[in-house]
């Protein structure tokens, strides 16, 4: 459960079973959730839109993913909401001179930027939310179901913390999604909140981690904190080249699963994996 510490609230979460259209499914494997949400900031940047009931400025949460692609380990998922005057289009330039102003699409940094933006994005995010999404429940659901249900979750998590204080759920709320679909979120748990549908709008955004801020925010906190995992794993299985494949399916990889076997980390739904099981 949340817990507060000054005007922060830390959250953690370990998500075991999971309300998909009406039914309960127990996860092969629990999903991990953690971020944590500025109250007091968002209040003051916000407070004559929350004074007046203005609905006409939205606030903006960014999400991405990373690790659709690879063998190995999980598919991380964040959200993030930026500070309002620096949330917006890239080309329009809102983080020049702000200690932000290196993030673009996670992709495009070497890993060093990115690993010097990971805890300023979230220093200076508002809200954030990094989601876990092991290989198991990859296995379980399929590598795009599971991925939508980490968007679901990190946006959820963090609308029912901007719910959960008075005066807050008045806002209006964009949800840009990075790629060409947005998750289906649950909007009768949010209602039961005091989030309504009609004040979430989510868009989909295709290539939007070069396009916008919270989004590019975003893949930083889903890029970085999947990484981690992969040096985790790496310092547990060394033979493998974890930490320079990251689970890709590169020659070295693939030799490695032929020479030393499939890891309980491996997603045994992916064809290569399954053909090394098979053999």
């Amino acid at each position: 459960m949340p817990h507060t510490e000054n005007h922060i609230l830390q959250i953690k979460r370990s998500i075991e079973q999971i309300d998909i259209k009406g039914q309960y499914i127990n996860l092969a494997s629990p999903i991990y959730l953690s971020g944590q949400f500025n109250i007091t900031e968002l209040l003051a940047q916000y407070s004559n839109n929350i004074a007046q009931s203005d609905t006409s400025l939205a606030l903006q949460i960014g999400v991405d993913e990373a690790g659709r692609g690879p063998l190995l380990g999980s598919v991380n998922v964040a959200s993030a909401i930026l500070p309002r005057a620096w949330s917006g289009l890239i080309e329009e330039q809102p983080l020049k001179d702000t200690p932000l102003s290196i993030l673009t699409d996670s992709k495009q940094l070497s890993e060093k930027k990115r690993d010097t933006l990971y805890p300023l994005v979230q220093q200076y995010a508002l809200g954030f939310i990094i989601a876990e999404i092991p290989a198991a429940v990859i296995d379980q659901v399929n590598i795009l179901q599971a991925t939508m249900l980490g968007m679901r979750l990190c946006t959820e998590i963090l609308l029912e913390a901007i719910a959960a204080h008075p005066g807050t759920p008045m806002l209006k709320v964009e949800v840009l999604v990075d790629g060409n679909r947005c998750p289906e979120l649950n909007y009768a748990r949010l209602l039961e909140l005091g989030v309504e549908e009609e004040i979430v709008d989510c868009q989909a955004w295709v290539k939007g981690d070069a396009r916008h801020t919270s989004i590019a925010a975003a893949s930083i906190l889903a890029k970085v904190s999947r990484d981690t995992t992969m040096y985790t794993l790496d310092a547990q299985h060394p033979e493998y080249g974890i930490a320079k494949h990251k689970g890709y399916p590169t020659k070295a990889h693939l030799e490695a699963i032929e020479t030393y076997g499939v890891l309980p980390a491996h997603r045994r739904s992916f064809a290569p994996v399954r053909k090394a099981l098979e053999n």
